[in-house]
């Protein structure tokens, strides 16, 4: 299935197609470092994620899939909900409304 997405090149995703993930910078790191307990730091996790090359296509697949939690492509689920709600909104990614 694919599905356009709103990012910010409109590139378009297939859902079904996750080759992706054997580029990711993630694999082999332990799964706990991305779902860390409430409160604890993301900060290791997202810097495993800056220089990843399949940054955008993690966050896509996550806001496509509507994962609730976790680090994916960098974000944590509250800067997925802000962008989600900053898209819906026909707000331009990245720029705080005021």
């Amino acid at each position: 299935m694919e599905v356009a997405a709103s990012g910010r090149r409109g590139h378009r995703f297939d859902i079904g197609d996750r080759s992706w993930q054997a580029q990711a910078n993630c694999l082999g790191v332990d799964p706990d470092l991305f779902f860390p307990e409430r409160g604890a730091s993301t900060r290791e996790a997202k810097a495993v994620c800056r220089a990843c090359v399949v940054r955008e296509n993690c966050l896509e697949y996550a806001l496509v899939n509507g994962e609730k939690f976790g680090i994916w492509g960098g974000l944590s689920e509250r800067e997925r909900r802000r962008l989600r709600r900053a898209r819906t909104l026909g707000h331009r990614p990245g720029i705080a409304s005021a």
